[in-house]
Formats: C-alpha cells, sequence, structure tokens
C-alpha cells in the first residue's frame, strides 16, 4: 500500500540522523543498514562528538558508518533526508535553517501539534516555527498515507498515540463508538522515557514494580486529543493514563469505549479488519485472541484486539506495538519510504523476536 512515485531501485537516500547516540537514533541505524536504498552521511551527537557508534552502541559494531559529530560541524550538501530523534524544541530553529529540498522527518513533538498554545500549554515552549507548522504533516502513515508521500516535514507521532489512534480513529470516524468517554490505559517498557539518566528510571526504582506516572497531564493527551477530534469533528477529551513497566521494550494499551448506533463488539472488529485489510503493517487478531507486546518485540507490526465487556454497552480494545520500532524509529522509517518513493516495507521486514 504504497502512495509514492516508485523509485529506480539503483537510487540512494542520503541520510543524516540527529540525536544517533540516543535509543531511537540507534534504533534508526539498526533498521536503515538493512535498507536497500539507505546511505547514512551524517550521524550526529554533541556530548559524544568525535567518537565512532561502536563506541557508545556496541552492538552495531563492524558497520561501515560516519564518526558522530556535532550537527552545526557538518554542511547538509551531501544530504537528502534529515531524521530527528532530538529533544522537544530543538527542531524548530534547526528545520528553518535546512535548505529546502531536504526532507525531514522528526521524532520530537515540535510539529505535531497544530496549535501552538496547545503546545506551550503541554511542553512549556513557545512554537518558533509557526511559518513551517502548516507544512508538517502527521505522520501516522495508515491514517495520513497519502499526505505523507507528498510531504516535506513530517511529525513522527508519539508511541503512546500510536497505540491508541490505530484502534480508536477508524471508529470514531464510523460513529461505532461514543467520542466522549473513551479510557485509554498504556503500560511502556523503559526505553520509551530515553537513555539519559534518570533517578525515576534506574533499575532499583523500576524493577519488580509497576507505576502509574503523568495522570491527567502526560503531554500525549494533547496528540491523542486532537487526532480524535479530529475523527469526531468536534473537540474531544479523553482519560489517559499511562504506567512503567520494568521490560526494556513494548507499549499495551487497554482502552475502554461505548458502543454507538447498535454496534457490537463483533462489529467493532469487523470494521479494523476492513479498515487494515492489507496493510503490511497492523493486523486485527482472532475474537478471543490476546494481543501481547512479546508478539511485536523488535518489529514495525501492531496487534489489536476487541472483547466485549460484562456491561453490553461498551467493549474493550487492545492494542500493542514496539515503543522504538512502530512506536517511534520503525515508523519514521516508513514514512521516509512513502516521501522518497521506496516500497514501504523497505528496511521493515523484520518479524517480531521471541521469546
Amino acid at each position: 500500500m504504497n502512495a509514492s512515485v516508485a523509485r529506480d531501485p539503483g537510487d540512494r537516500v542520503r541520510i543524516a540522523i540527529l540525536g544517533a547516540s540516543g535509543y531511537t537514533g540507534a534504533e534508526l541505524v539498526r533498521l536503515l543498514v538493512r535498507h536497500p536504498g539507505a546511505d547514512l552521511r551524517v550521524l550526529t551527537a554533541d556530548r559524544k562528538a568525535g567518537q565512532t557508534l561502536a563506541e557508545v552502541f556496541p552492538h552495531l559494531g563492524g558497520l561501515d558508518l560516519p564518526g558522530l559529530t556535532r550537527i552545526e560541524d557538518n554542511d547538509w550538501d551531501d544530504v537528502d533526508v534529515v531524521f530527528g530523534c532530538l529533544p522537544h524544541g530543538t527542531m524548530h530553529g534547526l528545520v528553518r535553517d535546512l535548505p529546502q529540498r531536504i526532507k525531514v522527518i522528526d521524532l520530537s513533538a515540535d510539529f505535531r501539534l497544530r496549535d501552538p498554545a496547545a503546545y506551550t500549554e503541554w511542553y512549556g515552549l513557545e512554537h518558533t516555527a509557526m511559518d513551517l507548522q502548516p507544512q508538517a504533516i502527521y505522520g501516522l502513515t495508515e491514517l495520513h498515507r497519502a499526505a505523507v508521500a507528498q510531504a516535506r516535514i513530517v511529525a513522527g507521532p508519539g508511541c503512546y498515540p500510536t497505540s491508541v489512534q490505530l484502534p480508536l480513529v477508524p471508529l470514531v470516524e464510523g460513529g461505532l463508538i461514543e467520542a466522549d468517554g473513551i479510557i485509554a490505559d498504556s503500560k511502556s517498557g523503559v526505553s520509551g522515557a530515553g537513555r539519559a539518566s534518570k533517578e525515576a528510571n534506574l533499575h532499583g526504582e523500576v524493577s519488580e514494580g509497576v507505576h502509574a506516572y503523568g495522570i491527567t497531564r502526560h503531554r500525549h493527551v494533547a496528540e491523542i486529543e486532537q487526532a480524535l477530534g479530529d475523527a469526531a469533528g468536534r473537540p474531544v477529551t479523553a482519560t489517559f493514563t499511562p504506567h512503567l513497566m520494568p521490560m526494556n521494550r513494548g507499549i499495551l494499551s487497554t482502552i475502554y469505549v461505548t458502543l454507538a448506533n447498535g454496534a457490537t463488539p463483533d462489529g467493532l472488529r469487523a470494521a479494523l479488519a476492513e479498515r487494515y485489510a492489507g496493510e503490511p503493517f497492523v493486523r486485527v487478531v482472532a475474537a478471543g485472541v490476546l494481543p501481547a507486546t512479546r508478539h511485536v518485540r523488535g518489529s514495525n507490526h501492531v496487534l489489536i484486539g476487541v472483547f466485549p465487556d460484562r456491561n453490553p454497552a461498551r467493549a474493550i480494545l487492545v492494542c500493542v506495538i514496539d515503543n522504538l520500532v512502530k512506536g517511534a524509529s520503525g515508523q519514521l522509517v516508513q514514512n521516509m519510504n512513502l516521501m522518497c518513493g521506496f516500497d514501504e516495507t523497505a528496511g521493515l521486514g523484520q518479524q517480531p523476536l521471541f521469546p
């Protein structure tokens, strides 16, 4: 399902990864070194400039890769695509300074929210590139494929919102569930918090336990409500609570919805199966099958299950993704494939790692 123009198999896209020393940057390298059309030209990591990527990530040793550099020490003459894996608030100025011919795929929240007031409210930062915001396409590939294929700037979705929107948006659009009263209970592995040293992410703080965080104020609420509002055609308020799990990778979102217009859980499952029929990475599982994070680990796959609630007016949705792949770097590669005319699955053929 590729909406972009086919690319000559001999063509290679020259790539820069900004923030290559973080988890998502390293995951991009892992995926792109197997991509038939990717040519990694620039890897930046300001605090580790001068080192090789193998020194930072031994699992990526033995590869022919450029050394780590500071962003300002590079020119962009030999770059076609820039991946941004930098902290929120960093990409506004960088994108403005890049040549217009360069395509930008950003994993921060800098271009996700259309409303600058919402960006300031949820991220505590001023949006300093509102002139560029109208050019930015929200890159949840399965929901915005045609627009992504034509975009110059793509805002990579957050990991939690990916796992919440994929099951919900088609059902809200179809009027099969009430847009109000949605409750999303999501659980993530520790890598979702990034690689920076934080007391809350120490082994002794995380192992042998689980805890909720960001109750009512997690930043991804704005992103989720923006998408649900678009699907409903009006503002929507949702309840979203994330939890940190003692595992490295994975997100499992359990979502509670109220049925509408005579819909049934079987009808929800059928509608989602029809919507995602033919999708290379999204699969709606059969009735009674429970998706688990171990079923998608290391892959760009998404599994969605639908279950009846004991309350006949409600249903329960379960969605699982790998937060570093479909929730981050894998989805960015999927976007690049569309933007640059590659097959959408290029570089993303890894099956889940099990057990």
